[in-house]
């Protein structure tokens, strides 16, 4: 077995990782992808974070959560919550819109801060830029930090910031073949 990783802990930032796959017309295939990372190392824990909002999460999200909470995944959710507020338009007037609100940022910088001394590489799925700052921190503790993402995107995916900050960037297209679902291909060719 290859240890370039040792032990290592993968972070799935849900909603980034969801906009990355579809606009790359990956179907990802969960097992397929832990089973990519061990080859490299020994997986402590794989995270999966993402918001539901009570009322309106999408049925294939619970089944997902639900799979991976059975499939070796630690499943981290946060109750996404509808503000109203009031917007101006274009012509001055005002209306009442609903926003949602549903970050897990913090849960899971807590997470990869907090169990950095027991892993040697954090995986970190997300493009977010907001994560610098964590990857620099977790860096200064010793630790490796993989950023997995696109650039292949029609809008990357990924922060400049972020994948200059981390030790490695691997991009999803560049491993679409061995975490995909099997009977489902890429629709970009």
């Amino acid at each position: 077995m290859n240890t370039s990783y040792g032990r290592f802990a993968i972070f799935i930032d849900g909603s980034n990782l969801y906009h990355t796959l579809r606009d790359l017309g990956i179907h990802l295939d969960y097992k397929r992808l832990l089973e990519f990372f061990k080859r490299r190392g020994y997986l402590l824990r794989a995270f999966y974070y993402t918001a539901l909002l009570d009322s309106s999460t999408p049925d294939w999200l619970i089944r997902l959560t639900d799979w991976l909470s059975y499939n070796g995944y630690t499943v981290i959710t946060k109750r996404a919550r509808v503000f109203r507020r009031r917007s101006v338009d274009v012509e001055g007037q005002v209306h009442m819109v609903d926003e949602v609100k549903g970050n897990v940022d913090i849960e899971l910088a807590i997470d990869m801060l907090t169990l950095a001394p027991y892993y040697d590489t954090a995986i970190l799925f997300s493009g977010d830029g907001d994560f610098v700052r964590l990857v620099e921190a977790v860096q200064r503790m010793g630790v490796r930090v993989v950023v997995v993402s696109s650039e292949k995107t029609a809008e990357s995916t990924v922060s400049d910031d972020l994948r200059r900050q981390a030790d490695e960037f691997i991009d999803l297209a560049d491993i679409a073949d061995e975490v995909r679902m099997v009977d489902r291909p890429n629709h970009q060719s």
